[in-house]
């Protein structure tokens, strides 16, 4: 046989969790058709030596549903060994939409995801009404990598209850008729699965909540019907129990979610984190996820290999100073005229003299938790660290910022101030939110150890002005596998959970694991030197938006459906990924 591609001389992990070895895979017609000696020529041969190859990895958590109809590259998640990736999570989107409601949907994508408005607007093409002619539109556009899509519930709700939506009325028995039908439609067409949100968190641009935070549970079960005798598609839910609500409201909210799975009769996964506020609920969680396991639902937790933090900086979405009176004066100047004033000393005095103003609220997208952090801000500050050059995502409360200042004799307000305008006004200072309560990643751990465990939550494509958490897949091979000195997790089982395991759940079986007949979509990565630097902004969106992008090296080669479209960490001109139908 000629091969068109042969990768050589690498150590083969193969996805399914088991040793490593040595072998030559040979890739035809975009399929691995030997893995082995690979006697025959090849139109062209890769050198793995002293490489690792791996397949491709699976992304189930992404925000890219705007992005991907303007833009082919798909980063930073295809510079992180992603070859599949799935979007529509969290229960937005942009399909179905009436030409009435685009605005509408913007802001929602807007305020939940962070993803600005301007550069959604000018970036979208609105070739779509229906949810089977957006998933149409966005296979039209070549991309590196492919993708799958769910169908939210905010979209199909606001579709079918139009400005009722988003007033708090329960859903009429003809409403949920209409969004049943619409999820049908989607299913029928090839859609990923099901989205759902109902996070106190998660805020339209206008300050406004989610359309579908408060469906009731004859809603969720009513639209649950469109997989009636369906065996594909995946449930996908966000939910925080109302933590900023008074009275714990766990146990009812779960029920809402178990009655919704369980209606669907699908495999569900939910996502897990610590958060500070009820720091022990994620077991909660995982106990609720067991008896449901034992009880033969498929239930899974969606984990990260991480905090779930935000950047801080003065060209980033929040930062300590945002709601002091004399720096919102000067907020929207350039970047290097915003330095030179607050260098000032007689601006900088009155600055911090001023009492901070309220930003969240009715016409404000920024969430409730920004104000509670900037009134404890002496207090919040001891979650606050440089993150620095060589990315250190684990310090100890000892190297935060609000140590710092009590070394120093100032106020953490003062300290946070000085370190905004380090690097001429390009420092980062990381908050991470959850999964750091006890300033370590023990807990972190114990989540990604759990037999239901899926990786997931790097929501690639949004919050581009706070975080760069497409790099998940980069940060669990490092920080997992090789540099953490203890309860390190095997890169075997890593790489399984990178690949086979979101494959697998979302039913998928072309890919996930190198092996004869599935797709050639195979990462040759330098795992020795395998390295993510600090990220830093750049302005490539439409409109001229700005994102955070991370700087990755050891990737020396990722290739999807046998093309390659990575090359020694940059993305090249190939384009051969492609909107996957779950038929």
């Amino acid at each position: 046989m000629t091969f068109d591609l042969k990768i050589a001389g690498g150590l083969i992990y193969d996805g399914d969790g088991g040793e490593p070895y040595r072998a030559t895979i040979g890739v035809k017609d975009g399929r691995i058709v030997e893995i082995g000696d690979c006697a025959g020529a090849a139109d062209k041969t890769f050198d793995a030596d002293g490489a690792i190859v791996t397949p491709g990895f699976v992304d189930l958590h992404t925000h890219y549903d705007g992005q991907a109809s303007w833009d082919e590259e798909l980063r930073p998640s295809v510079n992180h060994g992603v070859t599949t990736l799935i979007m529509g999570n969290c229960g937005v989107g942009f399909a179905p939409v009436r030409p009435s409601d685009h605005d509408r949907l913007v802001r929602l994508m807007e305020g939940v995801e962070d993803i600005p408005g301007t550069a959604l607007h000018e970036g979208l093409t609105w070739e779509w009404e229906s949810f089977p002619e957006y998933m149409d539109a966005i296979d039209a556009v070549p991309h590196t990598i492919d993708m799958g899509v769910m169908i939210g519930h905010d979209p199909v709700r606001v579709y079918a209850m139009g400005e009722r939506a988003s007033t708090f009325e329960e859903a009429t028995d003809d409403d949920i008729g209409a969004m049943r039908d619409l999820v049908r439609e989607a299913m029928l067409a090839g859609a990923a699965g099901f989205s759902i949100g109902r996070t106190d968190i998660h805020r339209t641009a206008d300050g406004d909540w989610t359309p579908s935070a408060e469906a009731n549970e004859k809603e969720l079960t009513g639209i649950a019907g469109a997989f009636d005798g369906l065996d594909r598609g995946v449930v996908q839910i966000v939910n925080d129990f109302n933590l900023e609500r008074e009275g714990d409201q766990f146990d009812d909210e779960f029920a809402v979610v178990e009655a919704f799975v369980r209606a669907s009769g699908r495999p569900a996964s939910i996502s897990l984190m610590q958060r500070d506020m009820a720091p022990d609920q994620w077991k909660r969680i995982l106990a609720a996820s067991d008896r449901l396991n034992a009880d033969g639902v498929d239930f899974r937790v969606q984990v990260a290999p991480r905090a779930i933090g935000v950047f801080q900086g003065l060209q980033c979405t929040f930062h300590p100073v945002m709601a002091q009176p004399s720096y919102i004066a000067i907020q929207d100047k350039p970047l290097d005229e915003r330095v030179a004033i607050m260098r000032d000393p007689a601006f900088k005095a009155k600055c911090l003299s001023e009492t901070p103003v309220k930003l969240a609220g009715e016409g404000s997208s920024v969430p409730p938790i920004a104000d509670t952090m900037i009134a404890a801000i002496e207090l919040v500050a001891n979650k606050f660290f440089r993150l620095g050059d060589d990315p250190d995502y684990e310090q100890p409360q000892d190297a935060s910022l609000g140590a710092e200042a009590r070394r120093d004799g100032v106020s953490a307000m003062e300290k946070l101030y000085d370190t905004l305008l380090e690097l001429d006004g390009r420092q980062l200072i990381y908050f991470p939110i959850y999964n750091y309560t006890e300033f370590n990643y023990d807990n972190v751990r114990e989540m990604l150890g759990r037999s239901n465990a899926l990786l997931g939550l790097s929501d690639g494509g949004a919050h581009v002005g706070t975080i760069c958490d497409a790099s998940f897949p980069t940060y669990l091979l490092s920080h997992w596998t090789r540099d953490r000195k203890e309860r390190r997790i095997s890169l075997s089982r890593a790489i399984q959970m990178l690949s086979a395991d979101g494959a697998e759940f979302l039913g998928l079986q072309d890919r996930g694991r190198l092996r004869e007949g599935l797709r050639a979509d195979i990462n040759v990565i330098d795992y020795d030197n395998l390295s993510l630097r600090a990220p830093h902004m750049v302005r490539d969106l439409p409109a001229g938006g700005q994102r955070l992008l991370q700087p990755v090296s050891g990737y020396r080669a990722s290739f999807v459906h046998g093309r390659q479209v990575i090359e020694n960490d940059a993305v090249t001109d190939a384009r051969p990924g492609r909107l996957v139908r779950f038929q």
